[in-house]
């Protein structure tokens, strides 16, 4: 018995030497962080086993105000099942910037800090209009080439931020959570972000076609923070969360402890409250109160497609209709969003930690449609 425990163990330490000395050494943090646990993918508390920085909040934090039937509406009968069977965690309505319902499940409150992931790409394009607008970009144009020798040879020196922006980059990489040997896996397990950013090609013609990769959003946050010159946690704070009176602390994820990058595809941990005042932000053409934070002709074209063929996406948002009434959307990984549709002064926001199936052809789950159709039945009537 003691032999074969010592050639387990031994097999074990063996498999683990060879993965360490292999290209996929990445995935040995990812056994322990995330399959360990229990998870076969990335996951809402995932942010408590990596290493973040403190985006900090508003020294003037503003609450939402509630509206006057705030919470007198019951949910519907299918929002509480679908609440149920996909795990929702938070659960929001904001009519005419104030709220008018608000729930919470499975142990979360107003306060709980859940991942992002793919939402914070619209944080990143909101960078970027913040940066152009302060002369610190020049504008879409502006070459990557121009911050990063790697891309000034080929294809890749005609890649500009602005293909970055509107996934149409050109680069070689695969778009799969579900699969440890991938590079959208590596990505979120390596300790060397810019290396492996810096190391992928460009092997189709930039600008061209809408293609959703990650990797365009990290190496578009690469360019901005060497082009402003602090890290993007630091910039995100005193240029978006403090401005906009965010009420709490976020973290942002980052590859390594010392001098790390932030993962600027996903990872930012707040609540769903504070995710909403991006919406708003955005709802409002880049105008805080009496701030214009970024220009209105920025978000004009941010929530417009670039691609005829490709409506669904804009330039960090995603994009759709209900019932011909335009709306854009923060979305990411397991079925987050902050949807908001400007005709109504709308915002809804849904967190959780499960997904429906894509069944409608234009990118969204059919339970994307489903949140907003049961939020007009609760509030139909009262407007």
């Amino acid at each position: 018995m003691k032999n074969k425990i010592l050639i387990i163990i031994s097999s074990i330490l063996i498999i683990i030497l060879l993965i360490n000395l292999s290209p996929y050494s990445y995935i040995i943090p990812g056994v322990f962080k995330i399959y360990g646990t229990g998870h076969s993918t990335a996951f809402l508390e995932d942010y408590t086993f990596f290493e973040n920085r403190i985006v900090k909040a508003s020294k003037e934090p503003k609450p939402w105000p509630l509206h006057n039937l705030y919470n007198a509406i019951e949910l519907t009968d299918t929002l509480n099942i679908v609440h149920k069977d996909y795990k929702t965690v938070a659960f929001i309505i904001i009519k005419n910037d104030s709220i008018f319902h608000e729930s919470y499940y499975n142990g979360y409150t107003e306060k709980s800090k859940s991942n992002s992931f793919s939402m914070a790409k619209s944080m990143i394009t909101a960078m970027l209009g913040k940066a152009i607008k302060d002369g610190k970009i020049s504008s879409l144009n502006q070459k990557v080439g121009d911050y990063f020798i790697e891309f000034t040879e080929g294809k890749a020196k005609q890649l500009t931020v602005g293909d970055l922006s509107s996934m149409s980059s050109g680069l070689d990489w695969e778009e799969k959570y579900y699969n440890p040997l991938n590079v959208t896996t590596e990505a979120y397990f390596t300790k060397d972000l810019k290396k492996l950013l810096l190391s992928r090609k460009i092997i189709d013609f930039p600008g061209k076609q809408y293609k959703y990769l990650s990797g365009n959003t990290q190496l578009l946050a690469m360019v901005i923070s060497k082009a402003v010159g602090m890290n993007l946690t630091d910039y995100f704070s005193e240029k978006f969360w403090q401005p906009i009176n965010a009420v709490e602390d976020a973290f942002w994820q980052i590859d390594s402890k010392k001098n790390g990058m932030e993962k600027a595809y996903c990872c930012f941990a707040s609540n769903a409250k504070d995710f909403a005042r991006f919406g708003k932000l955005f709802k409002d053409y880049g105008q805080w109160e009496n701030n214009q934070i970024i220009d209105s002709s920025f978000v004009s074209l941010a929530i417009n497609p670039r691609f005829q063929k490709s409506p669904e996406y804009g330039y960090g948002w995603w994009l759709s209709k209900y019932k011909n009434k335009s709306l854009f959307a923060m979305r990411g990984h397991l079925g987050q969003y902050v949807i908001v549709i400007p005709k109504d002064n709308l915002i809804i926001v849904r967190l959780g930690h499960k997904s429906g199936k894509d069944t409608d052809g234009d990118g969204f789950e059919q339970l994307f449609y489903t949140y907003i159709n049961e939020t007009y039945k609760m509030i139909d009537g009262h407007y």
